[in-house]
């Protein structure tokens, strides 16, 4: 096998394996490179460095070697040509786009999103002059069709959207970018590499929150952009380093080692999810139940064509008022009530007062979020203990 070469390895191999040469490193695992700094060997090398005719390490700020191991692991998972690294997801979501942009341009992008990102792009970007066009009917493509203007220099899904489900049609979405001459850009964060490669059906740039699967344990803060080697560049030789958003070489180390059991934790992630969605589905004190495994799904099919699992996330609507969305939260015993998904452990969320706080009630009603849904991300544990702790919660429903 050629140690240089690991693209061709199946999954769960280049989980552990791309990236890193252990006779390099003479390291079995991948060493930390603690340093903001890095020497040059003479005065020609240097000036080639910093003026991108070769490839190396110049400082801190804009590449460490530990992380350049990660990124060309994450690279060959998404089947693309490079990654970047970033010190948080809403940070590398910012530079993906911006480095797209220029003042008085316009995107595209489905109405649901992450809370953060809805805030993202219509709070923080139009004070740059650039400015969102959002599609609240995402499921139509005629819909994307429309907010396309001459000013539209991307589009962008999250799919599996956060937290109501919605499952973007990557293919008509990149035929429909294409055709308009623009790239399309997914935030793969729920699906992962693991249960979804965005490239298979033509996008041409993925983001992620690096802190919930890729780390899949809760221990480090991180973002990564996804794409191919000439956009990479760009934007890590601009954006990325004028604004310094780097990750530490401890958190790339904490997502190497993170990223080693993603194949094995996505599966299991996805066979809990899908018992308590169809145990949630059934349960009289629930309204409706979002899971893309769920055959009631709307997008159930084209997720099945799109993904090879349906992940950890899943949200469901009580009955009764928000005050009963509240007492069930509070009920929980094992489920740990916190702001996060994508870790080893059960997780619940009441997204209208955290995630989506920030957004007035009219607009998560439009985005489709009541006061009553609630959010799960199901963890790793025994499923039988997952769905006991759902039943006695619900129960406080009167």
């Amino acid at each position: 096998m050629d140690k240089k070469n690991k693209r061709n390895l199946k999954f769960d191999t280049l989980c552990l394996h791309a990236g890193h040469d252990v006779f390099e490193t003479n390291s079995i695992v991948p060493p930390i490179y603690q340093s903001v700094a890095y020497p040059y060997e003479s005065a020609e090398y240097a000036a080639k460095l910093y003026n991108y005719e070769i490839e190396g390490f110049t400082y801190g700020r804009m590449d460490n070697p530990t992380s350049r191991i990660f990124e060309d692991r994450l690279a060959a998972l998404e089947l693309s040509e490079k990654s970047l690294l970033a010190s948080s997801g809403m940070a590398a979501e910012f530079i993906a786009c911006v480095g797209l942009l220029e003042k008085n341009d316009e995107f595209v992008s489905s109405g649901t999103t992450y809370g953060g990102t809805n805030q993202l792009f219509t709070v923080t970007f139009p004070k740059f002059g650039m400015n969102p066009r959002l599609v609240y009917n995402p499921e139509n493509i005629d819909n994307w069709a429309e907010a396309i203007t001459n000013k539209t220099k991307f589009l962008f899904i999250e799919t599996p959207s956060n937290p109501n489900l919605f499952i973007g049609d990557i293919e008509a979405l990149a035929k429909l970018a294409h055709d308009h001459g623009l790239p399309l850009i997914v935030d793969n964060t729920i699906g992962s590499p693991a249960l979804q490669q965005p490239v298979k059906f033509g996008a041409d740039i993925m983001v992620h929150s690096g802190t919930k699967y890729l780390s899949g344990n809760s221990t480090c803060i991180s973002g990564a952009i996804v794409g191919k080697g000439e956009y990479i560049d760009h934007i890590k030789a601009t954006e990325y380093r004028n604004i310094g958003p780097a990750i530490s070489p401890f958190n790339s180390w904490l997502l190497l080692l993170g990223v080693e059991t993603l194949g094995l934790r996505m599966k299991k992630h996805s066979e809990n999810a899908q018992a308590v969605a169809e145990f949630l589905e059934g349960h009289s004190k629930v309204v409706s139940v979002n899971y893309p495994g769920l055959q009631n799904h709307p997008q159930h099919e084209l997720a099945k064509k799109q993904m090879k699992g349906f992940s950890a996330l899943l949200s469901f609507v009580t009955k009764g008022q928000l005050e009963d969305a509240k007492n069930v939260i509070d009920a929980f015993n094992l489920f740990i009530h916190a702001g996060h998904l994508g870790t080893s452990v059960s997780l619940a969320t009441h997204p209208a007062f955290s995630t989506h706080q920030q957004i007035t009630q009219e607009e998560r009603i439009k985005l489709g979020i009541p006061d009553t849904m609630i959010r799960l991300s199901i963890g790793l544990e025994d499923i039988n203990d997952l769905i006991e702790d759902i039943d006695q919660a619900l129960s406080r429903i009167s």
